[in-house]
C-alpha cells in the first residue's frame, strides 16, 4: 500500500467553504493514472490535482488534473489552487516578501504562475497554456434559449451575442439581460449541446448585472456530457452540472470580452462573479492587454484559503 498527502483548498476565495474545493495530491509520482482517478472519483469534486516531478528540471511541477471521470488536459481552478499550495509548502517565507514564480507543466502546455501574500490573503495568477480565441459565432438564439429553458428575449445584452471561444476547453458564451434570467437558468444537456455544437454541454451564461457594483459581469458555468435525454438528475461527463467558479472558462471570456467590447489599447481589469446562485461566491480577476486593437496577454487570477489536509492510503 501507498502513502500519499493531499490538502484540501479553496480556490477563487479568501473566504473558507465558498470558492471552488479543490483536493491537491502532493507527490503523486507513485501514482498510477488509474489510481489517480479512482482518487478523484473519492474525493467527488470537480477537479482533484496531482503534483509530480517536472520532465524538464528548470520547471516547478508537473500537473495532472481528474473530474471525477476523466483526465482534463487543463482547468483553472486546479491550477491556481495547485500552484498556492506548492509556494505554501515549498516557500511559505518567500511568498511573503515577494511574488514567487512557478512554471507548470500540464497536458495542455506549460502553465506560467506567480503567487505572492496580499494583506495576508494567499492570491495567484496565470498565464493561460494558449491565446484565449472566439471559435465561431452561436446564431439560433431560439435554441439556445430552449435549451437553457429561457426566453428568446433574455439571450443578450447590449452588443454581446452568443459565441463559442477557447483557451485550451471550448466553451459556449450566452450573455442573457439581467440577474433574473441567470437565476432561472435551467439547462437541458442534450439541447445545450445540440445549440452549442460541441460534443459537451459546456456553457458560460453571464450578465452584466452583479451582486457588487464595483464587479463586471456574474457568469454560471454548466459543464455535463450527454447521456439518456440529457436532463440533470443523474452526473455524467465531466461528473459536474454547475461549477462555482471556472478559471479555463474564464480564461477564454477574455477573447469574448475583448471582441465585443472593443476596449482602448493598454491594461483592462475585469472581475467575474461565479457561484452565486450555488451558494459558493467567487471572485475570478481577468487582466487584459491590448495592443494595436488585439488581445496580446492574458491572466487569470484569485485568491485561495487552505482548508485541510490528510493522508491517502492506496
Amino acid at each position: 500500500m501507498i502513502r500519499v498527502a493531499y490538502h484540501l483548498l479553496d480556490v477563487f476565495t479568501e473566504t473558507p467553504f465558498s470558492g471552488n474545493p479543490l483536493a491537491v495530491v502532493t507527490e503523486a509520482e507513485s501514482l498510477s493514472a488509474a489510481q489517480m482517478q479512482a482518487i478523484a472519483r473519492e474525493f467527488n469534486l470537480s477537479e482533484t490535482a496531482f503534483v509530480l516531478a517536472p520532465r524538464d528540471p528548470v520547471h516547478t511541477a508537473a500537473l495532472r488534473i481528474f473530474t471525477p471521470t476523466t483526465e482534463l488536459p487543463f482547468a483553472g481552478h486546479p491550477t491556481l489552487g495547485a500552484a498556492c499550495l506548492i509556494a505554501l509548502v515549498r516557500a511559505p517565507d518567500m511568498i511573503g516578501r515577494q511574488p514567487l514564480q512557478l512554471v507548470l507543466e500540464e497536458r495542455a502546455g506549460v502553465v506560467v504562475c506567480e503567487v505572492s501574500r496580499v494583506h495576508g490573503h494567499l492570491r495567484g495568477a496565470f498565464l493561460p497554456p494558449q491565446a484565449p480565441a472566439l471559435v465561431g459565432d452561436l446564431g439560433d438564439r431560439a435554441a439556445i434559449a430552449a435549451a437553457l429553458g429561457l426566453g428568446e428575449a433574455e439571450i443578450g445584452f447590449d452588443n454581446h451575442l452568443p459565441v463559442v471561444a477557447t483557451a485550451g476547453l471550448p466553451f459556449a458564451f450566452v450573455p442573457v439581460d439581467g440577474l433574473s434570467a441567470l437565476n432561472h437558468a435551467a439547462p437541458n444537456a442534450a439541447l445545450l449541446a445540440a445549440a452549442c455544437g460541441l460534443e459537451r454541454a459546456a456553457a458560460f451564461v453571464y450578465a452584466r448585472e452583479t451582486a457588487d457594483p464595483a464587479h463586471h459581469v456574474q457568469a454560471r458555468v454548466f459543464v455535463h456530457s450527454l447521456s439518456g435525454d440529457g436532463r440533470l438528475a443523474t452526473p455524467y461527463g465531466f461528473g459536474v452540472h454547475e461549477d462555482p467558479a471556472t478559471g479555463a472558462a474564464a480564461s477564454a471570456f477574455a477573447a469574448v470580452a475583448a471582441h465585443f467590447e472593443q476596449p482602448e489599447d493598454g491594461e483592462h481589469h475585469i472581475v467575474v462573479e461565479q457561484g452565486f446562485a450555488m451558494g459558493r461566491p467567487s471572485h475570478i480577476s481577468l487582466n487584459l492587454r491590448i495592443a494595436g486593437g488585439i488581445l496580446v496577454e492574458t491572466s487569470v487570477g484569485g485568491a485561495c484559503v487552505k482548508v485541510g489536509e490528510g493522508m491517502l492510503t492506496v
